[in-house]
């Protein structure tokens, strides 16, 4: 083989470096671009710099897997409405997956200037409302101009949603409990599976099986699996009134908007799944008693000390800390070395780097052996025994601690 640099592909692509140089889309590309998009079945476009600080929460992840990107392309595609509403969720999810699965994040939306966030953690488009899903196109080469956000919330605040949540994930102050929605709206996907494989394995029989699951679950189960994860409410969805095309109704008559969209919703006999000793659990028996509460684990298994600090926030139960007001260390060992306070206080929780001011609690744990331990791998009392765990302080502390994340 002869010199690589005389090789006529090297040749080509050098020469053709020389005259490329960084690209920046003019205003006209710009618009060319969102009206290309809009040709190709998309409903709304807009265009953000990587640079925003809208994502400074999502930047690393997107350059992880695409360093070249300098501009993301957001884009809408509307879904219909009547679909989303009905009681039957196999229609519902059928619009779902016909428009397409959303993918991203609110973040990339919302700087794009295609809606703002509701109360219900979706994005309402000024003009579709909620009732659509997202996409992102990453772009090699800045723009000119971009999209800017809009400058009001589409969204009503009629709580309508909060009315709606079968498991209380939304509450009337604007909190969102993130654990109470994904065990329940998301168990047939991933982490839904995987507790039921663990029930499967834990039974000694198949009447034992049917006992903790029916027929129609493992049915549906398979469905969800086989053709594409179906929600299991979404009704947060169902019910929202904001943007241009769909407030009529709502403004018209809102009495009838509740007992048409809202009431169907409510009134529906199903099985609601929710992690026991949680405020879900505990807002299906008090709000729908004739719903069947189904007992299951939590989905959020952490596989790291720096997920397990990150995500503590996500399985929080604000309703089971209430009188709470506590201060705990935290001391990792082993491959993950990490320092934290934890402070649960009037019902929120917060997490800092490193020890700040006076624990009720000081717990020194070996990484690998805490991890086992909050997924019932290994056993507290074992742990203590071989100091695999310490604790400083009253082992109470740590009971109302565990009572705050029950899984």
């Amino acid at each position: 083989m002869g010199r690589i640099d005389e090789h006529p592909t090297v040749i080509k692509v050098r020469a053709a470096a020389k005259v490329c140089s960084p690209v920046s889309l003019t205003s006209e590309a710009l618009r060319k671009l969102c009206l290309d998009c809009l040709d190709c079945g998309a409903d709304d476009a807009g265009l953000v710099s990587i640079d925003r600080p809208e994502l400074d929460d999502q930047r690393a992840d997107i350059m992880s897997f695409a360093p070249w990107t300098k501009t993301l392309l957001a884009f809408v595609c509307r879904m219909n409405r009547e679909p989303i509403r009905s009681p039957a969720r196999s229609v519902a999810n059928l619009e779902f997956h016909y428009t397409g699965d959303h993918v991203n994040d609110v973040a990339r939306r919302v700087a794009a200037g295609l809606g703002q966030m509701g109360i219900h953690r979706n994005v309402i488009h000024p003009k579709f409302g909620n009732f659509i899903l997202l996409g992102t196109i990453l772009i090699g080469e800045t723009v000119a101009e971009e999209s800017q956000p809009i400058d009001y919330n589409p969204c009503l605040e009629c709580r309508l949603c909060v009315a709606a949540c079968p498991v209380g994930a939304i509450s009337t102050n604007g909190d969102f409990n993130f654990s109470a929605c994904y065990t329940h709206n998301y168990r047939e996907f991933m982490g839904g599976f995987v507790d039921l494989t663990e029930q499967i394995a834990a039974s000694g029989s198949r009447n034992e099986l049917r006992a903790k699951v029916s027929d129609s679950e493992s049915a549906s189960m398979w469905q969800s699996l086989s053709f594409g994860a179906n929600y299991k409410a979404a009704y947060c969805l169902a019910v929202c009134p904001a943007g241009e095309d769909v407030i009529a109704p709502w403004l018209e008559n809102r009495k009838q908007f509740t007992e048409e969209t809202l009431r169907p919703l409510q009134d529906k006999a199903e099985i609601i799944y929710a992690v026991p000793g949680s405020d879900a659990a505990e807002h299906v028996q008090r709000r729908f008693p004739h719903k069947t509460l189904r007992p299951v684990r939590g989905n959020l298994n952490v596989q790291t000390i720096d997920s397990f600090l990150k995500y503590m926030s996500l399985q929080f139960q604000p309703g089971q800390s209430k009188g709470l007001d506590a201060v705990y260390h935290f001391t990792f060992t082993g491959s993950e070395k990490r320092m934290a306070t934890v402070t649960i206080r009037d019902q929120k929780l917060q997490v800092e780097e490193g020890h700040c001011g006076k624990a009720n609690l000081r717990i020194t744990a070996d990484g690998k052996t805490w991890l086992k331990f909050l997924s019932r791998e290994a056993n507290l009392a074992w742990a203590l025994v071989t100091l695999r765990i310490r604790m400083l302080g009253s082992p109470l502390w740590l009971v109302r601690f565990g009572k705050c994340f029950p899984s």
